[in-house]
């Protein structure tokens, strides 16, 4: 895959800039990259806090390779990616919270969000937080997120860490159809054999996790003995 990198010094999302640019006719491989962000999103409406120059905040234009069958399993096709950078760049070892989160030292330090308008085009964001959140994040979310710095003393600069990313993310989108990543996003799963709490629609329940399937569905025992697979969708997943 070839990049087409476009630098902002600030915007409000990244997905909002480069979904755009997709409507607008940019090609395969647009990237756009912002030292920071003012309205940075995740899944289900959450925040995603994007201080200046404190992190990796971008997004990938996909507009090939991709089908209804697949879309599914970018956003886990991603996590691996996003997690091998991180490992490679700061000689970590990095979990993957389904279905979108990457975990270090039991805090987020990167999260995921894809988005877009199949089969015209799908956008990936990516936040990875590299200098220390103990001055410029909230209280609250010191206890569940972190940076690289903050758990290696290592300085890495948002351009180091796209260098490193784009051509993970490359590579593993290349076996999105043969699902050769979901290996690996099960190894690193941080959520085998936990008590979660399943949040949707419903009635918050508890289950156990005990695998992830080929479709990168989690699959949860509950204590009545039934077995579950839950998809993305409005699903979250927390630690009981």
């Amino acid at each position: 895959m070839r990049f087409h990198p476009v630098y902002l010094n600030e915007t409000d999302s990244t997905n909002i800039q480069c979904k755009r640019l997709a409507r607008e006719g940019a090609p395969h491989g647009t990237v756009v990259i912002a030292a920071r962000q003012t309205a940075g999103r995740g899944r289900l409406g959450r925040t995603f806090v994007s201080p200046d120059k404190a992190g990796l905040y971008c997004s990938v234009l996909i507009r090939e390779g991709i089908s209804y069958e697949t879309i599914g399993l970018v956003t886990p096709c991603t996590a691996v990616a996003a997690a091998r950078a991180i490992d490679s760049a700061a000689g970590t070892c990095s979990g993957i919270k389904w279905v979108n989160d990457i975990f270090l030292s039991e805090k987020k330090v990167c999260g995921i969000l894809t988005e877009g308008s199949l089969p015209e085009y799908l956008v990936i964001g990516i936040g990875i937080n590299l200098r220390s959140v103990k001055k410029s994040f909230p209280e609250e979310l010191q206890r569940i997120v972190t940076s690289v710095e903050d758990e290696t003393g290592r300085v890495i600069t948002p351009e180091a860490m796209a260098d490193v990313l784009l051509p993970c993310l490359a590579e593993e989108l290349m076996k999105l159809p043969d699902r050769d990543f979901l290996r690996e996003y099960q190894k690193r799963s941080v959520l085998m054999g936990k008590q979660v709490k399943i949040c949707g629609s419903g009635e918050p329940y508890e289950a156990q996790v005990i695998g992830i399937d080929d479709e990168a569905g989690l699959v949860v025992r509950l204590p009545d003995g039934e077995v579950r697979t839950l998809h993305t969708g409005e699903v979250s997943v927390r630690f009981a």
